[in-house]
């Protein structure tokens, strides 16, 4: 019999990093797939789901076929898709790939903001035109960030960002801590206070998961408080952000640009707004797609399989309710 029954869901049977499943312990008895129709002989012994790479609607569908699960794990750090109501109810343990891909999501935003800081689609416009044109620049040091969402992302842009000489104010979703002041932020705000961050803002980082409370978070009111000079950096959740009201503060140049990795709809459409203007940096959310990406997730799952199985207290637990 075996001693654990791992489900793994994956969008594409192809992916070279599901070989590495072959470390789970012997013994284990492991089901690959996508589509419902893979996990039908294993699913009602499973005891740990796996979302590789699968939609929310298969991991649903995988979940209500394994009564016996007692903890679900998703590659991805974001779960606004993930958060189906039979899970959240359950005692089942869900958890996520949170840190894996922070510290590349830090190094992005801190690009975007020497890409407008130092004005370098003007200095590759004028090299392409074979233009010699001097301009001033803005130094970054003694500048303010705001960070909205100021978790292991926020964390990570507030390192970097810290260390090239920023001021940095952070929106944490449950308000200042009364002990162990961080470090890294001049200050903490609530949510409901962002207007009063906002405006002191030169760059604005959005880094929040989208929840019910977070969406359209920084909306007209929000673009309306922003400083002409302001920059809105995206790495977050696209929704968490009102898109209309950003085309419109972009378009009307209220500010100064914006940076984005995350969209309302992904793959962007042919023919959207952000493609003609001239102050938008376009990532097709691949900001975190570093050499190894991929592996780096799956190893976590490994070694969060190790602990699992020895019965030891699983990292990245998520706060089901709360959607993060």
């Amino acid at each position: 019999m075996a001693t654990h029954t791992v489900l793994v869901l994956t969008a594409s049977l192809a992916d070279k990093e599901l070989a590495l499943l072959e470390q789970l312990p012997p013994g284990t008895d492991l089901a690959v797939g996508t589509s419902a129709e893979a996990f039908e002989r294993l699913a009602g012994d499973a005891d740990v789901i796996f979302n590789w790479s699968a939609s929310g609607a298969l991991l649903r569908e995988v979940f209500l076929m394994s009564p016996r699960a007692r903890w679900v794990h998703s590659r991805s750090a974001g779960l606004d898709t993930q958060l189906f109501p039979e899970l959240v109810r359950s005692p089942v343990p869900l958890t996520n790939g949170r840190g894996v891909f922070s510290q590349p999501l830090g190094e992005f935003a801190l690009a975007a903001i020497l890409f407008f800081a130092k004005d370098l689609r003007r200095m590759v416009r004028n090299q392409e035109a074979g233009r010699w044109e001097q301009f001033d620049i803005t130094a970054i040091a003694g500048q303010t960030l705001g960070i909205v969402g100021y978790g292991d992302i926020g964390r990570a842009v507030a390192t970097r960002a810290r260390a090239m000489g920023m001021r940095i104010l952070a929106i944490k979703r449950h308000g200042p801590p009364l002990y162990n002041v961080d470090p890294l932020v001049d200050q903490l705000y609530k949510p409901g206070d962002r207007l009063e961050m906002i405006r002191r803002a030169h760059y604005l980082v959005a880094a929040a998961p989208l929840t019910e409370e977070t969406r359209g978070m920084i909306g007209e009111p929000e673009f309306a408080a922003m400083m002409p000079e302001a920059v809105v950096i995206n790495i977050g959740r696209g929704p968490v952000i009102d898109e209309s009201a950003m085309v419109r503060a972009l378009t009307e140049r209220r500010i100064r640009g914006a940076a984005l990795d995350v969209f309302d709809q992904e793959p962007l459409p042919e023919g959207h707004p952000f493609y003609r203007l001239d102050n938008v940096l376009l990532s097709p959310h691949c900001a975190d797609h570093t050499p190894g990406w991929t592996e780096q997730a799956m190893r976590f799952f490994l070694t969060q399989f190790e602990r699992f199985a020895r019965g030891e207290p699983l990292q990245n637990v998520v706060q089901k309710e709360r959607g993060y």
